[in-house]
């Protein structure tokens, strides 16, 4: 799972999850409140439309399913890597990093390749799943979807595997497309992940 993005040359390392390529820093292209980092300065900017996007991430990664959080959140990640989204993509393996037992091991596995991860063969046919969403809706075959059933996988998992992948291609071009500020430290996702894994993604 490559998280990078290419906003001058800095290399950074973020510790357990991947090698980020930044650039040097951007403005944002709209006014959005200054040192609030990635898609919560677009909530800051608009809390009208942030918090329908708010509730959907929490049924999304939170709500009930036969999929835990941590499996969830890797899928985010995983479409967020693939989507080049470095805020998305580190906050979200960050968030898996807590929810999962040998959190930080399986993210790097995932991150270096996920048919070798130590991830079941079902969460292995969801990431196929949701590669193919990523680059293209009409790719997702019925193959694709018949080799995640002989692994078990109901319609509700595999509905929600293709509406996470969807959802966080939407989320990462909200993100990048309106330029927001990408940390480029680990502290910061490592901070922000821990919080969505203790309070999710909706608060009072």
């Amino acid at each position: 799972m490559n998280c990078y993005k290419k906003l001058s040359l800095i290399l950074l390392l973020v510790p357990g999850f991947t090698t980020v390529l930044i650039l040097a820093k951007t403005s944002p292209h709209i006014a959005v409140p200054e040192g609030v980092p990635g898609i919560r300065s677009l909530f800051a900017f608009r809390p009208e439309t942030a918090k329908p996007l708010q509730q959907l991430a929490q049924v999304l990664l939170r709500g009930e399913s036969p999929l835990s959080s941590g499996e969830r959140e890797i899928i985010a990640a995983y479409v967020s890597s693939l989507n080049k989204c470095t805020f998305c993509c580190a906050t979200h393996s960050a968030a898996a990093t807590y929810l999962l037992d040998d959190g930080e091991d399986i993210v790097q596995a995932v991150k270096k390749d996920f048919h070798t991860a130590p991830i079941s063969e079902k969460m292995k046919a969801f990431l196929v799943i949701a590669g193919k969403v990523q680059k293209g809706g009409r790719l997702v075959t019925t193959d694709d979807v018949a080799q995640a059933r002989t692994q078990g996988a109901t319609d509700q998992e595999i509905h929600d595997v293709v509406l996470i992948a969807a959802a966080f291609c939407m989320y990462n071009r909200y993100v990048d497309g309106l330029a927001t500020m990408t940390p480029t430290d680990f502290l910061t996702y490592d901070a922000m992940g821990k919080q969505l894994a203790k309070d999710g993604y909706v608060r009072d």
